[in-house]
């Protein structure tokens, strides 16, 4: 019998992981004990680079991956190098990070050690400048394991990454990308024994893989977000362009952004003209039907190829001609589950429409939605009365933001939740964090604790007492 054909380059994809694992524990032993100036230093350096470098590396990953909007990617990469950059330079990760007087406490943080960062293809540089960034500011080392269709800008934008660090005084190996790109090689990486922590933005299969692999895992579930319009909406216009503008960005290839609309039904006319003469382009019939069997496949599974795609081009695929306004494609649905595809997430400038009689009708929507693969991600409401926004707060949606576009106000742009490019979505969906990711994230946190009370009073409980 010939060799496999790949044999030779699949040992070398797991040999690279081995080294890339080592390398960076080398390096994560050289750089621990930095003082946190020193570490800011190195985080506004990598910053500054990430951000002279935006529009190149997003034409590279357009280039390489065939889909998205590269004026989309450059702000992604923008919101990471710039926003995101600022909101973790004043954190204290390491070293005394606070001190409580009265209780005689003392928090101390320290670093975890080396993190695999998992990487997506659809958004491969914006994902490496967050973690990289995220990881130095900890006071970590971090590998960075791109998709096989990312992985020469996943390479690049790490290597930007990489190289500011080392000439603002990082050890070399601090930060560094895999070349040789397997299903293999990812999972090698995440198994190794120099890896501390995981952080793992990508499909169901590799976020399975990564909670498999016996390491600690921050890990983000998919992102079905349904949106609520109420009868109470100040402008149902405005709330239509939030949401257009949120789903086409970068042809809808960020998980938080918008995904259902559920109009409430005193306005529900009025909004289903507003997204039409705002860039909707409703699809009925069988060109709905097209279109659920272009971008799913017989097993419900989401088609790759049609990942990221324009809602133009979309809409030619299925033999429409579009107009020029058209921003997303539109459909509208009685119904969530398996035997309404358009009902799951979309990777896509795809939006799905419910009408619902009642706030109690609109409530149960949001709440099949959120069931049907979106549960601890993101839900939106668009209202000007408290009392919706109370009863919705019940709903399994680790982000709920008011009167904003998901994506922005999810990200902790629009909204003050904390700024970053990786959201938890809780144990509803197997996570083991319903927050946005920071830095914070990535620490370990020692307490320095001094009697405050005498250890033999504890014999002095009495039943009751």
């Amino acid at each position: 019998m010939g060799a496999h054909p790949n044999f030779d380059a699949d040992l070398a994809a797991l040999a690279e992981a081995r080294t890339k694992a080592k390398a960076a524990r080398a390096a994560f032993e050289a750089f621990e004990g930095t003082e946190q100036r020193k570490i800011d230093e190195i985080v506004r350096a990598m910053a500054a680079a990430g951000s002279a470098a935006a529009e190149k590396i997003a034409r590279m990953v357009v280039d390489e991956t065939g889909f998205g909007v590269y004026e989309d990617k450059v702000y992604k990469n923008l919101y990471n190098t710039e926003f995101v950059a600022k909101s973790m330079l004043p954190m204290r990760t390491v070293g005394v990070l606070w001190v409580d007087e009265e209780n005689k406490i003392t928090a101390v943080g320290a670093p975890v050690g080396v993190i695999a960062g998992i990487i997506p293809v659809t958004n491969p540089s914006s994902t490496v400048f967050f973690k990289c960034l995220a990881a130095v500011k900890s006071g970590n080392a971090i590998v960075c394991a791109p998709h096989p269709r990312a992985a020469k800008s996943s390479a690049a934008a790490t290597e930007v990454m990489a190289d500011a660090a080392r000439k603002a005084g990082a050890p070399d190996g601090l930060v560094s990308c895999m070349t040789e790109v397997t299903v293999e090689a990812t999972a090698e990486l995440m198994r190794h024994r120099d890896v501390a922590l995981i952080m793992a933005t990508g499909g169901p299969g590799m976020v399975k893989a990564a909670y498999s692999s016996g390491k600690p895992t921050l890990a983000v579930g998919a992102g079905n977000v349904p949106v609520y319009i109420h009868r109470s909406v100040k402008d149902v216009r405005e709330a239509a362009l939030m949401a257009i503008t949120s789903k086409s960005f970068d042809n809808g290839t960020a998980c938080v952004a918008e995904q259902s609309i559920v109009l409430d039904e005193p306005i529900a006319n009025a909004g289903l003209e507003a997204f039409q003469s705002q860039g909707a382009l409703f699809v009925t019939g069988e060109d709905k039907a097209r279109l659920s069997k272009l971008l799913f496949m017989e097993n419900g599974a989401l088609r790759p190829s049609e990942v990221g795609l324009s809602a133009k081009v979309l809409a030619r695929k299925i033999g429409l001609n579009p107009p020029d306004n058209t921003r997303v494609l539109a459909v509208q649905l009685d119904r969530v589950g398996r035997d309404e595809p358009l009902s799951a997430e979309v990777l896509g400038p795809i939006l799905s429409f419910y009408r619902t009689a009642d706030l109690d009708a609109g409530y149960e929507r949001c709440r099949e939605i959120l069931a049907f693969g979106g549960e601890g991600h993101t839900l939106g409401i668009h209202c000007e009365d408290d009392t919706v926004i109370a009863r919705f707060a019940s709903l399994r949606a680790g982000r709920i933001v008011i009167n904003t576009p998901t994506l922005f106000g999810g990200m902790g742009y629009s909204c003050a939740t904390d700024p970053s490019f990786m959201l938890g979505t809780g144990t509803w969906s197997g996570s083991i964090v319903s927050d946005n990711v920071t830095p914070l994230h990535l620490i370990n946190i020692k307490r320095i604790a001094h009697e405050v009370r005498p250890w033999r009073t504890l014999y002095d409980l009495k039943p009751g007492g």
